[in-house]
């Protein structure tokens, strides 16, 4: 059993630096960022491969699927705003 302390998860839990299993989920509004992979013709968006809550978050997101998604256009978005696109 894990003893309270500085370092220990439930420590974590009471400070509100994580969230408790069972927690309401964040809404979509809650995540700003969206990382989308557009379509090969290049007409709209074929899926959302992820949202985030920051900017750090969201850009690390988009490195990796840059090169998860080779040749594919990634577009990081803030809103309705591009932050960056590839491909």
């Amino acid at each position: 059993m894990e003893r309270p302390g500085p370092l220990s998860a439930q420590a974590d839990e009471e400070e509100g630096k994580i969230a408790p299993l069972g927690a309401t989920p964040l809404e979509p509004d809650d995540l700003p960022y969206a990382v989308v992979m557009w379509n090969l013709p290049r007409t709209g968006v074929e899926r959302v491969l992820a949202r985030a809550a920051s900017a750090s978050l969201a850009r690390a997101i988009f490195v990796a699927a840059q090169s998860e998604h080779l040749g594919r256009r990634i577009v990081l978005l803030h809103g309705a705003r591009t932050i960056a696109e590839s491909g």
